[in-house]
């Protein structure tokens, strides 16, 4: 089989009109629609990263966001923490002052009531000496009063006799 022998140049260039034509009409009907689509769709994968890009700047930022709302809430929580802290010494200081002036003052009630006591007995201390130092002025009186010997056994007697109530 030689080619070159059965080469036919009529049949060459019939070959060569068709391909030409068949060119023509796919450029012409499915070369640009092909085109069109490879661009289309190469548009919208451009479309795509540029979504894609932007969905991931939003996520940082929403992500940043999110970061500085937590410092924010944690922030928060701690001042609330050390309030709540400060209010609890606060009112436990408060609590030992109330009591300790409450001590005082039940101390000085004391004091107050034990020095009105003592006056009290000692004002009876003093009634009771004066009812006795009369009742044995008035024996006294009643006996003789001429004899000093016996003045004097009388007061004895008498001081042996008292007792104190």
């Amino acid at each position: 089989m030689d080619l070159l022998n059965d080469f036919s140049p009529g049949l060459f260039i019939m070959q060569a009109v068709i391909l030409l034509i068949l060119i023509l009409l796919m450029r012409k009907f499915a070369w640009k629609p092909i085109l069109d689509s490879v661009n289309n769709r190469e548009e919208g994968i451009r479309d795509a990263l540029k979504s894609a890009e932007n969905a991931r700047k939003e996520m940082q930022n929403l992500q940043a966001d999110n970061e500085r709302i937590l410092n924010e809430a944690r922030a928060e929580r701690d001042g609330m923490l050390k309030e709540a802290r400060q209010l609890k010494d606060n009112m436990i200081a408060e609590a030992k002052e109330q009591a300790q002036a409450e001590a005082d003052k039940v101390v000085a009630n004391a004091q107050a009531m034990i020095a009105n006591e003592k006056k009290v007995a000692i004002a009876e201390l003093k009634s009771q000496v004066a009812i006795l130092s009369v009742e044995i002025a008035e024996k006294v009186v009643r006996q003789e009063l001429s004899d000093k010997n016996r003045q004097m056994e009388l007061v004895d007697s008498m001081l042996g006799d008292v007792t104190l109530k």
